[in-house]
C-alpha cells in the first residue's frame, strides 16, 4: 500500500512524537497501541480507522484537525 496521505500522516505523527521527546515504544503505550503497529501507522503501511486517529491525537495532545492542518501545511510548503 503507497497511500500519500498514510505516508504523510505516519511521517506527521512521527515528527511530533519526536518533538514531544517520546520513543515510539513510550508512545505506543501511552496511545494504546502495539509499537509494531505504531511503527506501520509511522511508515504510511497500516490504513488505521478513525478510532486509532482519536487515540494517537489524544496522546499527542493535539485535536485531529491539529495533525491533518500539519500534513496541509507541509503539503503546501512543499516539505513533504
Amino acid at each position: 500500500m503507497n497511500d500519500i496521505n498514510l505516508i504523510e500522516f505516519g511521517r506527521v505523527v512521527r515528527q511530533l512524537r519526536k518533538e514531544k521527546g517520546l520513543s515510539q515504544e513510550a508512545f505506543a503505550d501511552l496511545a494504546g497501541v502495539d509499537r509494531g503497529y505504531m511503527g506501520n501507522i509511522e511508515r504510511g503501511k497500516s490504513n488505521i480507522t478513525l478510532s486509532k486517529v482519536f487515540q494517537i491525537s489524544a496522546a499527542l495532545q493535539l485535536e485531529p484537525a491539529q495533525i491533518f492542518h500539519r500534513m496541509k501545511s507541509e503539503r503546501d510548503l512543499g516539505t513533504e
